[in-house]
């Protein structure tokens, strides 16, 4: 039995989720101050689009199976390694920079696929099995404010580097200082309790045992793509990062180096508003309205279907307008020219929009269930569909499909997501409680003398026997 020794305040659901949110902010959310710099920080694109394609392509086959792994070996350890394949990966991109290592760059694009798979399916449980139903949403916003703003306070140093080197439209060796925040973040990791240890504002453990097997965990695995709800999800969970290529194209291909810095700032702060607002205001209760947990859901869809509608009709406006042989090093758009009026704002919108289809995604998972170890399985499954989409975007791009194809594709794929997801939606109840067996805090003393109280009974059941052929 599982004694609650640790400070309360550090055993609650949302210190938890800031801790894990601290050790995303160093090391994913470091790679995605560089990744959205535009090819990763380098001018290959074709090179970054090879190993970003090998990267999701190994996310997606480890988060098959990443929620498992979670539950076999708890969330602390398994966000552990979950971090080193950031750190071996920003090495290599820093590698490629100075060294012109291609295969290095693939070779740490597959470990780190890997490697992701199991952060993700940690931070998953984490953050949508600990926290009460009722703060789900702002547990969301909570995390990925704190996540986003790695890659926001990444790309204003990369801002400030490139800007500081002026005229190179290549991303300053420099950047890759970021591998010594990854390196904190991959130790942070210790710093998660698992969840026998959480408890919760009203008193609930998040879970009594941590006990599974392998056998329960494959049996779980298939039947992932038995549930109805999961696989109408799946084309939600499939569009939810397929734009990323996309978006990291054009910023890579039409924009200099400082200006592909000053949109990468703009995409994170886009990230942390849409987060924080969609959370904290719209999926949860709030002050401004009290409205019942599906009502919220709708609104929540409606806002983040319109967004989607508005913001990418305005990037298609603008698409229109040029292909990839348009720009070349000597005529890439700097952020001085009167030709970047809109762009800066563009880039803001769609990550605004990316945060609030991710934190409905995660929110609609969260109010099926509450049992940690489902919703381990939950975001394994749904990071590894969402890493098949990114596979197959970043496949598209390496080959040089046009941009306007690629704009299309990705915006179809979000539009086409929204009616299933509506179905799953329609499913969700007011609380999950009732039909689960929950534990307070209160109850440990009596669970523990019942224990007691079962270990002598099987002992005394020995003498029973004895005492009755006596």
């Amino acid at each position: 039995m599982v004694k609650f020794s640790l400070p309360s305040w550090y055993t609650t659901p949302m210190t938890q989720i800031i801790l894990v949110g601290f050790t995303c902010f160093c090391t994913p959310g470091m790679y995605s101050a560089l990744n959205n710099l535009g090819a990763g920080g380098i001018q290959d694109v074709a090179l970054s689009d090879t190993a970003n394609g090998v990267l999701y392509g190994c996310f997606a086959l480890g988060g098959l199976v990443a929620g498992g792994i979670c539950n076999l070996l708890g969330p602390p350890f398994t966000l552990f390694l979950g971090t080193l394949g950031y750190a071996l990966y920003v090495g290599a991109l820093w590698c490629h920079q100075t060294q012109g290592t291609r295969w290095f760059l693939i070779f740490a694009g597959a470990i780190l696929g890997l490697s992701a798979s199991l952060l993700w399916a940690a931070q998953g449980e984490i953050m949508m099995s600990y926290p009460l139903e009722k703060d789900k949403g702002k547990s969301f916003s909570i995390f990925w404010a704190i996540f986003q703003l790695g890659t926001f306070i990444g790309s204003v140093i990369s801002l400030a580097i490139n800007i500081r080197s002026g005229q190179l439209t290549a991303v300053a060796t420099g950047t890759y200082a970021f591998i010594i925040i990854i390196l904190i973040g991959v130790a942070s990791s210790f710093l998660v309790l698992g969840p026998n240890h959480i408890i919760r504002p009203d008193g609930t453990l998040v879970k009594l045992s941590t006990k599974t097997s392998t056998t329960q965990e494959v049996k779980g695995m298939i039947a992932l793509f038995k549930n109805w709800k999961m696989l109408a999800l799946l084309p939600m969970f499939f569009a939810s990062n397929y734009f990323y290529s996309y978006q990291g194209a054009i910023n890579a291909n039409i924009f200099d180096g400082p200006t592909r810095a000053l949109n990468a700032t703009l995409s994170g702060a886009g990230a942390i508003i849409g987060a924080l607002l969609i959370g904290f205001i719209v999926l949860d209760d709030s002050k401004l309205w009290k409205l019942k947990r599906r009502t919220r859901g709708y609104l929540g869809f409606a806002i983040v279907t319109g967004m989607t509608i508005i913001v990418w009709g305005v990037g298609l406006s603008w698409q229109v307008t040029f292909n990839r042989a348009d720009f070349t090093d000597a005529n890439r758009i700097s952020y001085h020219q009167a030709n970047y009026k809109g762009k800066g704002a563009l880039f803001f919108f769609y990550y605004f929009g990316d945060a609030c289809y991710q934190a409905l995604a995660y929110w609609i998972m969260s109010a099926l269930t509450n049992e940690p170890f489902t919703l381990a399985r939950y975001a394994g499954f749904y990071k590894a569909i969402q890493s098949a989409g990114g596979a197959v975007s970043f496949g598209m791009d390496a080959i040089s499909t046009p941009f306007l194809t690629e704009h299309l594709v990705s915006w179809i794929l979000m539009l086409t997501s929204f009616p299933l997801a509506f179905l799953v939606l329609r499913t969700v109840k007011e609380t999950n409680y009732e039909d689960e067996q929950m534990i307070y805090v209160s109850d440990l003393p009596n669970l523990e003398k019942e224990a007691m109280s079962e270990g002598k009974d099987s002992k005394s059941g020995e003498t029973e026997e004895e005492r009755a052929e006596v």
